[in-house]
């Protein structure tokens, strides 16, 4: 299967949509024209191969809570529609899958406008620049990639702006990996009491991914190493601040993550095998 990470398009109009529809048997005739629904009910889309996905990735989230003496109920289960054209996305919706998860800003931004109508709990999942952040903050139910004070401060004026209270999660760059983002775990600690001077961000947990180098035993060791920080600086919380959210695992790695404290799974990949 190829992979669904990349973007493609087939030199038209509306080349997405008709790139998927021949890798999943449509005809040409059967290719929706460009004012249509972009939610709508897709045509060639097998609704059970998604569902069977969706049950198989559940079943796995249920015995990595078993294995670590845990309730698959405690972990939340977060699809990362990256690049999945909205039909897809309506089938994952139509098998019970709500909570969605976008890297790029700008893909939230138009996804959520085409499904408006639509009960979906977005989270914004990759990295989120400054001036990105007022667009953004309306749309989404938990950043989880809060990497900077100052992108901290950025969303706490924009929260007053909106009058709200907005929940993020400090992202932690675990693995010392220089190409991520993320704070520096041995600094996270003298920046909790400066972030909980902010009146309109709730910090909620952590996030971090392992290293791209490393192994599933390196993988371990990264989630192991988050947990464990997150339980030193639970010990001395300023007030107004949770760290009951671990955001760690993806396709690849989510069992060993829920193993090692995961609450919430990013899962792409593993939900759409089959489909294209």
């Amino acid at each position: 299967m190829r992979s669904l990470n990349h973007e493609e398009h087939d030199g038209h109009k509306g080349g997405r949509r008709s790139l998927w529809c021949k890798r999943l048997g449509c005809s040409a005739a059967e290719t929706a024209p460009d004012n249509t629904d972009p939610f709508a009910t897709p045509i060639g889309v097998s609704m059970d191969r998604i569902a069977e996905n969706l049950m198989s990735v559940r079943q796995r989230m249920a015995d990595a809570a078993a294995r670590s003496g845990r309730r698959a109920n405690d972990i939340k289960l977060v699809a990362v529609t990256k690049y999945v054209p909205a039909e897809i996305i309506r089938r994952l919706l139509a098998a019970g899958c709500h909570d969605l998860g976008e890297s790029r800003p700008q893909e939230l931004w138009a996804k959520s406008v085409d499904s408006a109508d639509l009960s979906i709990k977005w989270h914004l999942i990759g990295h989120l620049q400054r001036n990105k952040v007022e667009r953004t903050l309306p749309l989404v139910s938990l950043i989880h990639s809060a990497d900077s004070l100052r992108l901290i401060a950025a969303i706490d004026r924009g929260a007053a702006e909106l009058g709200s209270k907005v929940p993020i999660l400090l992202e932690v760059n675990i693995s010392g990996d220089p190409s991520k983002h993320g704070l520096d775990p041995d600094e996270v600690g003298s920046l909790l009491p400066e972030i909980a001077m902010f009146d309109h961000v709730q910090v909620r947990g952590l996030m971090a991914m392992a290293s791209r180098e490393g192994d599933l035993d390196s993988a371990r060791r990264d989630f192991a190493r988050l947990r464990k920080l997150r339980d030193r600086l639970a010990r001395e919380l300023p007030e107004r601040m949770s760290l009951d959210e671990l955001s760690m695992g993806m396709s690849g790695d989510f069992e060993i993550a829920i193993e090692e404290g995961a609450t919430i799974i990013r899962v792409g990949s593993a939900l759409f095998e089959g489909i294209g």
